[in-house]
């Protein structure tokens, strides 16, 4: 079932073409093959570690700060149930919700 697969297998064609500086990630992204490949890329790392892992990476933490900054704006978005239960019918429709909420969020 799509919904229940691990979050690292939509990674690496979602990241394929794209440039960037660094990643900003949970523990759920800790894995050698995503690392190594943002060392390949020289983009910075900034991944929460699973306590199985043999060797820390030293990751910066004001930038994980940011992360929590996201995850937070993400759970106010979910408090519009029609953002929450994808109630929209295209793409575009949610993606003007989102827009509209966050103005909304941004507003108060």
């Amino acid at each position: 079932m799509p919904g229940q697969r691990h979050d690292t297998v939509g990674v690496a064609p979602l990241i394929r073409d794209l440039d960037f500086g660094g990643l900003i990630a949970d523990k759920a992204f800790d894995a050698n093959w995503i690392i190594e490949g943002m060392n390949a890329r020289g983009a910075q790392i900034v991944i929460s570690q699973r306590p199985q892992r043999l060797q820390p990476l030293d990751i910066d933490d004001e930038i994980y700060k940011w992360r929590h900054l996201i995850e937070n704006f993400f759970c106010k978005l979910k408090e519009f149930k029609r953002i929450a239960m994808r109630s929209d019918k295209t793409d575009k429709s949610f993606e003007a919700m989102i827009y509209a909420c966050s103005a909304i969020i941004n507003s108060r």
